[in-house]
C-alpha cells in the first residue's frame, strides 16, 4: 500500500479553499499512484475553531464539504478530519473527527478520546471524547487512526487515564496513522520525534504522522510531518514552516531489521519541560538552531497574519532600538520591503544617534519612512494639563504622554493607509510591565511578544548573519544600552535587572511555573526574584489589553496563560 502525507495550510472558516486545497491534494496523490492519502487533524474547517464550533451553520458548512471532498475519493482512501455530530443525547453534541472516504462514500469514522484542555487548547468545551475504539479498514490493511493528542499520553506521568492505543491494539492493526495539529515551540520537534519513536518501539508498528502547517492569529503549526519504520528508525522528517507532500510504501515501512535501538534507560519519550532545562536556559533559547526556527515561526505567523485577514502593508515606529530593528527587518521578509513604512518620531529626548541609526536601518532593508517629532504635539500636552497637573514634579505620567503620542501617530497613518501596526514590545518587557497601554503597547499584532530580550539580541545577529557580508541591523543598534529615551539619560536597567539575569527568572516562572522558593533555590538573590515576580503578577492587567502575539515557547502570554487580573497570589 503506497501512503501519501500531505501536509498543508488552512485557513480557519475558509471552507472553499481549504476543500480545494484538499481536492488538490488527493488529484496529487491520484497522479503519484497512491492508494490513501493522508490530511491533518480538522484540515475541514481549520483548527481552531472555537467559538464557530457553536454555530449550527459552521457544522453544516463542515459536512457540505465532505460530501464535495467525498466526490474526489473514487479509487483513492482519504483521511480528513472535520467536527461530528454526535446523535447520541448524552455528552456535548461533536466529536472532533476522522472520516475514511472511498468509492466516493464515508467508509468509517472514528474520534477523539483524549482532548487537550490546557495552555492554548481547550477541546474539551467542544467536543466529547470517543465513546469506542475501533480500527478502519481498507484494502486488506488494518489501520490504527488516532487524532493528535491521542498520542501524547506516555511517559512516566500520564495526562490521561485512557490510552488509545492499548485499545486499538487487540484488533492487531497493521500501521498507526495520526492526524494531527501540533502548534509549534521552540522544543517541539525533540518531543514529536520522542513520542513518535517511542509509539514505534513499543506497539512494533510503523506511524505516519501527518501535522498541519501555517500560522492561526498567535499560534503558529510548523509542519515537520514524520514517518517512523516498524523498528523505530525515521524514514522521512518533512519540511517545516512550509507545505509538503510525501509518498511512502508502507510494505517498506513494515520490513523488521533490528537495527534500531531503545534509548538508555528506556526513555523513550521527554516532556517539554524536560527539554532546556540546563542550568543555563538562556543560553539554550539562544542557540542558532532554536533562533534560526524561531525566526522562521515568526515570518510565517507575520505572512499568514496578514494574508488571511486580506492585508498586505505594515507600519510600525522605529525607534532606534533593538526591539523595533528586529521587528522591522523580519516584517520586510515576511512582507516584502514595499509594504512595509516605518515612522520616526523623535522627541527632545531622543539621542540623534537613534534617528541617524533608524535612518540606516530603513536604508539597508529598502523600506519607505517619515520622520514626524513629537516635540510640539507633546508640548501641546503638557499646555493643554497644566492647570489639572498644577505643577507636581515630572514623572511616569509625562513619560508616559511621549509614547501615547507615538501611538496615535501610528494609529492615525495606520487608518488613513490601511496598514496593520505591528507591535515591537518583547517578552522581557511585557511580563514586566515594563510599557504604556495605548502608546508603545498598541497593535494589531504583536511580533516579539514571546521572544526574550536575550533572544531578540540572538535575533539581530542571525539577521546579520543569514544577510551574509550586507550589515542589515547596524551595529549602534545592537550594542547601544536599551532605552526607552522618556527622559534624559534614560535606561532599561534604571528601571529593570540586567536581561541576562531578568530573562532567566522570568523562563524559570513562566515556562516552567517554578515559584519564588524554587527559583531562589538555585541561586538567584532572594529580594530581586520576589520583586520580579511581584512585577509579572501586578502587570497582568496591561497584557489582558495586549494584541495578539505570535507563540513560539511552550508558554507564551495571551490565550495560552490566564491568569486572574485582581489576584494577590505573588502581588
Amino acid at each position: 500500500m503506497k501512503i501519501v502525507l500531505a501536509q498543508q495550510n488552512y485557513h480557519i472558516g475558509n471552507f472553499e479553499d481549504n476543500t480545494q486545497k484538499i481536492i488538490e491534494g488527493i488529484v496529487r496523490a491520484k497522479k503519484e499512484g497512491a492508494d490513501l492519502v493522508v490530511f491533518s487533524e480538522l484540515c475541514v474547517c481549520g483548527y481552531p475553531p472555537r467559538d464557530f464550533l457553536e454555530f449550527n451553520d459552521f457544522i453544516n458548512k463542515c459536512y457540505e464539504s465532505i460530501n464535495r471532498i467525498r466526490q474526489h475519493a473514487d479509487t483513492i482512501g482519504v483521511l480528513i478530519g472535520s467536527p461530528s455530530r454526535n446523535t447520541q443525547k448524552e455528552g456535548k453534541r461533536l466529536f472532533n473527527a476522522v472520516f475514511l472516504l472511498y468509492e466516493k462514500e464515508i467508509k468509517s469514522e472514528i474520534h477523539k478520546t483524549l482532548l487537550p484542555n490546557y495552555d492554548v487548547f481547550d477541546e474539551y468545551r467542544y467536543f466529547e471524547p470517543a465513546y469506542d475504539w475501533k480500527i478502519m479498514e481498507f484494502r486488506g490493511k488494518k489501520l490504527a487512526v488516532t487524532i493528535c493528542e491521542d498520542i501524547w499520553n506516555m511517559g512516566d506521568n500520564p495526562l490521561y487515564r485512557i490510552t488509545p492505543m492499548e485499545k486499538l491494539m487487540p484488533f492487531a492493526p497493521d500501521v498507526m496513522i495520526n492526524l494531527s495539529a501540533s502548534p509549534y515551540n521552540y522544543a517541539q520537534d525533540i518531543v514529536r520525534n520522542s513520542i513518535i519513536k517511542a509509539h514505534t518501539l513499543k506497539y512494533k508498528l510503523p506511524m505516519l504522522y501527518c501535522n498541519t502547517v501555517g500560522s492561526q492569529t498567535e499560534i503558529v503549526f510548523d509542519g515537520g510531518s514524520l514517518v517512523y519504520d516498524i523498528n523505530g528508525n525515521k524514514v522521512k522528517e518533512m519540511k517545516y514552516f512550509e507545505e509538503d507532500y510525501a509518498l511512502f510504501d508502507l510494505e517498506k515501512l513494515s520490513q523488521r531489521s533490528g537495527s534500531s535501538k531503545a534509548p538508555p534507560g528506556g526513555a523513550y519519550y521527554y516532556s517539554a519541560f524536560e527539554v532546556g532545562q540546563g542550568e543555563d536556559t538562556i543560553q539554550y533559547l539562544a542557540e542558532e538552531k532554536n533562533i534560526e526556527e524561531i525566526y522562521q515561526a515568526i515570518i510565517l505567523g507575520i505572512r499568514d497574519y496578514f494574508r488571511k485577514m486580506g492585508f498586505n502593508k505594515a507600519i510600525l515606529g522605529s525607534s532606534g532600538g533593538i526591539d523595533s530593528a528586529v521587528t522591522q527587518a523580519l516584517a520586510v521578509e515576511a512582507l516584502g520591503r514595499e509594504n512595509v513604512r516605518a515612522i520616526l518620531m523623535p522627541s527632545q529626548y531622543s539621542s540623534s544617534h537613534s534617528v541617524t541609526d533608524a535612518e540606516q536601518l530603513s536604508k539597508n532593508l529598502g523600506n519607505s519612512y517619515d520622520i514626524i517629532p513629537i516635540q510640539n504635539i507633546y508640548d501641546s500636552f503638557l499646555t493643554a494639563l497644566k492647570p489639572v497637573f498644577n505643577d507636581l514634579p515630572f514623572g511616569i505620567a509625562e513619560e508616559n504622554i511621549q509614547s501615547r503620542t507615538r501611538g496615535n501617530l501610528l494609529m492615525a497613518i495606520a487608518n488613513k493607509f490601511g496598514y496593520i501596526l505591528l507591535n515591537t514590545s518583547n517578552k522581557s518587557e511585557l511580563a514586566t510591565g515594563y510599557g504604556t497601554l495605548y502608546g508603545d503597547m498598541a497593535g494589531g499584532l504583536s511580533v516579539l511578544g514571546d521572544v526574550y530580550k536575550m533572544q531578540v539580541y540572538a535575533l539581530a545577529h542571525f539577521i546579520n548573519k543569514k544577510s551574509g557580508t550586507r550589515q542589515v541591523i547596524p551595529s549602534n543598534i545592537i550594542t547601544k544600552a536599551p532605552s526607552a529615551e522618556l527622559r534624559p539619560g534614560q535606561k532599561d536597567s534604571d528601571s529593570l535587572p540586567e536581561y541576562e539575569i531578568l530573562d532567566r527568572i522570568l523562563y524559570q516562572y513562566i515556562e516552567l511555573r517554578q515559584g519564588p522558593h524554587e527559583i531562589i533555590t538555585k541561586g538567584y538573590d532572594a529580594a530581586l526574584t520576589e520583586r520580579i515576580l511581584k512585577l509579572v503578577n501586578t502587570n497582568e492587567y496591561k497584557r489582558n489589553q495586549f494584541c495578539p502575539i505570535i507563540r513560539v515557547s511552550c508558554k507564551a502570554f495571551g490565550v495560552g496563560r490566564r491568569v486572574p487580573i485582581v489576584g494577590k497570589y505573588l502581588s
